[in-house]
């Protein structure tokens, strides 16, 4: 093999093995959501969930109808025959349809409007991203939230008109709470606009300012308002979604699974030494014309290790063995 190839398999082998150890998808892990020390897996309300609210102004004669489509595990994707228009920019995880309605009757047409609520949109050069947040309910400041078992998630990103600077921020807050009872997809309803439940459509859903509706559905409606945490307005979609799955109960346990300190060293170090090889590799081939063992930095040293190992265990073990002696006179 010559040393050309030799050095692009190796170059090849890094990358693949580089890989496997970097996470798929950079995005949030719905299947480990980490709190102080408390792991939630919420894989399996994964997949695109719709919520729908109206909202109505009888003095304009004007009602804005809402479907908010999220999905905690992964960035919705565009319908079939999609477009900017009618779609949520790419990377949106949190997305607001708001149709406008005239009351009067005088204009028929209907305006529907696409509104980024959360989302990562680096790609668009905005740099915004989900900057996702993790609250154990538990350990809210808050006395009502306390009293709950559960977790809140904060997505960010969001801003409408997405392409202006000074749009309105959005975001979106979801309090998984704890039910025994429910898997967290009673009631759904399909992105496809499908329900496991039509008869619920038919009820008139009411909630109270600050309360979530009245509804029987596992994920509910809470508000959409404009806020202003630290006198920046933002817009803030709150859901509450009822589930087992935020039962600390049902959590696996604090393993050590995830990414930490010494996971990242390892990888840094075989990163460093990988590119070290290659670079000295390429290096010893071009400029000394080396051939196999002699394409390696250090090659002769390296050749080595196998003997040095074998002359180092053979001290220890004879130190081992002759530990409880004093020591004498050997025979001349």
């Amino acid at each position: 093999m010559s040393p050309s190839r030799s050095s692009n398999s190796l170059s090849l082998a890094s990358l693949l093995t580089l890989s496997s150890l970097i996470p798929a998808s950079w995005g949030m892990d719905c299947a480990d959501i980490l709190t102080n020390g408390v792991h939630f897996n919420l894989k399996e309300l994964g997949g695109p969930h719709v919520v729908h609210w109206s909202e109505t102004y009888p003095e304009l004669g004007q009602t804005y109808n809402y479907n908010f489509t999220l999905d905690i595990c992964n960035k919705l994707k565009w319908h079939k025959d999609g477009n900017k228009n009618t779609e949520c920019t790419h990377g949106t995880w949190v997305c607001g349809m708001r149709e406008e309605v005239d009351l009067s009757g005088i204009n028929n047409n209907t305006v529907v409007t696409p509104i980024d609520i959360a989302g990562s949109y680096k790609s668009t050069g905005n740099g915004r991203t989900l900057d996702e947040k993790f609250t154990r309910l538990k350990d809210s400041k808050s006395n009502a939230d306390s009293a709950k078992e559960g977790v809140r998630i904060e997505l960010n990103g969001g801003r409408f008109p997405h392409e202006e600077k000074n749009g309105l921020d959005q975001r979106a807050i979801i309090e998984f709470v704890c039910d025994p009872e429910r898997t967290g997809l009673e009631g759904e309803e399909k992105d496809d606009g499908e329900k496991e439940d039509s008869s619920e459509d038919s009820k008139r859903l009411t909630r109270r300012d600050g309360e979530c509706e009245d509804s029987d559905k596992s994920l509910r409606f809470c508000g959409y308002k404009k806020e202003t945490p630290k006198d920046k307005g933002v817009r803030t979609l709150r859901l509450e979604w009822r589930t087992k799955h935020a039962c600390e109960k049902n959590a696996p346990p604090d393993s050590g699974s995830h990414w930490g300190f010494f996971t990242w060293f390892i990888i840094i170090f075989f990163l460093a030494t990988a590119a070290y090889l290659i670079f000295g590799s390429w290096l010893n081939y071009n400029r000394y014309g080396a051939r196999g063992w002699d394409l390696l930095p250090h090659g002769d040293t390296l050749r080595d290790i196998p003997y040095i190992l074998k002359d180092f265990g053979r001290k220890v073990l004879n130190s081992t063995q002759g530990g409880g002696s004093r020591g004498g006179y050997s025979a001349v």
